[in-house]
């Protein structure tokens, strides 16, 4: 490459060969966490291979152990505990591997190194590692989920259930191979599988002709301003099903970890599933317009079932693309550019009336660009979502 076009790139490639490069270079790649543009990514994956090179030439990991690892990563990158969360399990579990009392098995191995950049070296160390999680116990747990939501028979277990279930629901098949980043650590697949054929099974139930959807941000922005209706919830079912689209509700089951998810029926009608997992308006519209911008953009052949924790963070384009096109239909971009750290409630208020959209929104999104979750505690709609759908997740 001539250095002219990687200036055009944006990238300046250059050996690490004393400490303020190796200073500089970790530098840049914390910048460079978590964003989604091709080139930053190529940046980054560069960038890693130059900081892995010479931390092990000056023994700085080599010889770490792999809580050392996962803390200097922490360090570069201003992680907490909690943010480890996603990828090692709960509080206890993440404290157990820092200390050195538990090494990360194999799906948290891959899990750090797929999130978080930390070299597979780096967390195998010369430690005995544990197997992956056995799925048995959140199995035999989704199993009697699915029994008293009446979608598996008395005596039927997961496998039998995922068997009988393949004529509605052939694209679990191919969930192995067509998951996303957006998925959790901890998720057991086992459940997973059946929860999204659980979801198929369901839709297959429903009648509805194939529409072809000439302006999505158009018809999100319709969906958006549902949101403002007090029966909005009966509403959403309507909207969509004019445009092609089902949506079911199905509570998420024990082992995985998921907000929502779109799929293709068996027919090609594409599918949104939501979980209700986080009862609250703002996290219920921002992950139906999330699912909506998959079905629109993104699902196809190839890529039959799109699976999202939305508490997981990811690098992929799709994700960061679907993350877009939800905030930009729930409030435009002209209508939030005003809105800033110190915006007072009432202009918070005002940006989700210009929008046409339910209050919820509009202090959620604040919250979560902040990182402030006291404020507008009272106008995210807490509770408010999974009471008007209970009758549905129990037919």
């Amino acid at each position: 490459m001539r250095p002219q076009d990687r200036e055009q790139r944006g990238m300046t490639i250059r050996p690490i060969r004393t400490d303020e490069d190796y200073q500089s270079a970790l530098k840049r790649a914390k910048a460079l966490f978590g964003q989604s543009r091709q080139n930053d990514l190529d940046e980054l994956e560069v960038l890693q291979a130059l900081i892995e090179r010479w931390e092990r030439s000056e023994h700085f990991i080599e010889a770490a152990t792999p809580a050392q690892a996962i803390k200097f990563r922490m360090a570069q990158a201003g992680l907490s505990q909690r943010d480890l969360m996603p990828y090692l399990g709960s509080k206890s579990r993440v404290s157990e591997i820092l200390n050195g009392q538990r090494q990360p098995t194999v799906d948290q191995i891959r899990a750090l190194h797929q999130h978080l950049g930390i070299p597979i070296a780096s967390l195998v160390g010369a430690s005995k590692h544990e197997p992956a999680a056995r799925p048995s116990s959140t199995s035999v747990a989704a199993e009697g989920a699915l029994r008293k939501l009446g979608l598996m028979k008395k005596k039927e277990n997961l496998a039998g259930f995922l068997s009988r279930s393949k004529a509605s629901a052939p694209a679990v098949a191919m969930l192995r191979k067509t998951r996303t980043e957006r998925t959790n650590a901890k998720t057991d697949m086992a459940a997973l599988e059946a929860w999204c054929a659980a979801a198929l099974v369901r839709a297959e139930k429903i009648t509805i002709k194939k529409v072809k959807i000439s302006d999505p941000m158009k018809a999100a922005r319709q969906l958006a301003e549902l949101s403002t209706l007090r029966d909005w919830h009966d509403q959403i079912f309507a909207a969509l099903h004019r445009m092609g689209i089902i949506l079911v509700i199905l509570e998420h089951l024990p082992g995985t970890f998921l907000d929502g998810a779109a799929m293709c029926r068996g027919d090609g009608v594409p599918v949104i599933a939501l979980t209700l997992r986080h009862d609250r308006l703002d996290n219920f519209w921002f992950t139906l317009l999330h699912e909506f911008a998959h079905v629109v953009c993104h699902l196809g052949p190839d890529r039959q079932i799109i699976l999202d924790d939305l508490d997981v963070t990811s690098s992929e384009v799709i994700e960061a693309e679907a993350d877009a096109f939800a905030r930009n239909a729930l409030i435009p971009p002209a209508i939030w550019k005003p809105i800033d750290k110190d915006s007072s409630t009432e202009e918070v208020l005002e940006a989700a009336e210009k929008a046409g959209v339910h209050p919820a929104i509009a202090a959620g999104r604040w919250r979560f660009e902040h990182s402030d979750y006291r404020r507008f505690s009272k106008l995210i709609g807490r509770g408010d979502v999974k009471a008007v759908f209970m009758s549905l997740t129990r037919q």
